[in-house]
């Protein structure tokens, strides 16, 4: 029998994944068998039973939310949702549905808490910043990488970020470029250049390099500015 990889994987899965064959890891995975996919699959499948039974939670606890609910407790919940979105963006299989119920509750949340800052026309500007920040960070989190690497638990060891950011697409290196500042970069545009001269460099290794070096060279001139 021969496992197949996962149409939609979770974040073990991916990783796992990036891994196969990839000289720019520390420790790839030069083979595997059917059990060492079946694992990361089933560590995937746990998360994503214990997530939609943690929603379900929150769905109950935002429903019945009284109307005169204590500030704490709203934004308590607010982050609780928060939270619960940036976890979708790591799991299997399609989390559309789940995203945008958590979106439903969250602009629910929001009205509140707005209905309740009314008249403050500082809080409004703040709650306007904060809403822009929210989608901000919803368009990172369209790219897996972005949820595995700010996972509490992520499976991105430290001496495997590097690798992994030389791994990702164009598009999933831009987001998670915007995570770091410039003297995070600097040390990983450092890191990368070590690994790419201890290898035969990928074309697209190189090419993230290089983008990464622009970006970083964008730091640089926007700090002197």
């Amino acid at each position: 029998m021969k496992v197949p990889f996962s149409e939609l994987p979770g974040r073990h899965e991916r990783h796992f994944r990036r891994k196969l064959k990839n000289p720019l890891f520390p420790r790839p995975i030069e083979s595997h068998s059917d059990d060492d996919l079946l694992e990361v699959q089933r560590l995937d499948h746990e998360e994503l039973i214990a997530f939609i039974q943690q929603l379900q939670q929150l769905v109950i606890k935002a429903t019945q939310l009284p109307p005169n609910a204590e500030s704490d407790v709203i934004l308590s919940l607010k982050e609780e949702l928060d939270k619960a979105y940036e976890t979708t963006a790591g799991l299997a299989d399609d989390q559309t549905g789940n995203r945008f119920a958590i979106q439903k509750l969250t602009s629910v949340i929001m009205d509140a808490i707005r209905k309740g800052a009314a008249g403050d026309s500082f809080a409004a500007q703040e709650l306007d910043q904060e809403d822009e920040a929210r989608a901000s960070h919803y368009r990172l989190l369209e790219h897996a990488v972005i949820s595995d690497m700010l996972h509490p638990e992520s499976v991105i060891r430290e001496d495997e970020l590097t690798p992994t950011l030389l791994s990702e697409s164009e598009q999933g290196l831009a987001a998670a470029l915007m995570l770091f500042d410039q003297e995070q970069l600097a040390e990983i545009v450092k890191q990368a250049r070590q690994i790419l001269a201890g290898v035969d460099q990928p074309s697209d290794a190189a090419s993230r390099l290089e983008q990464m070096e622009r970006h970083l060279l964008n730091l640089s001139d926007e700090r002197v500015n």
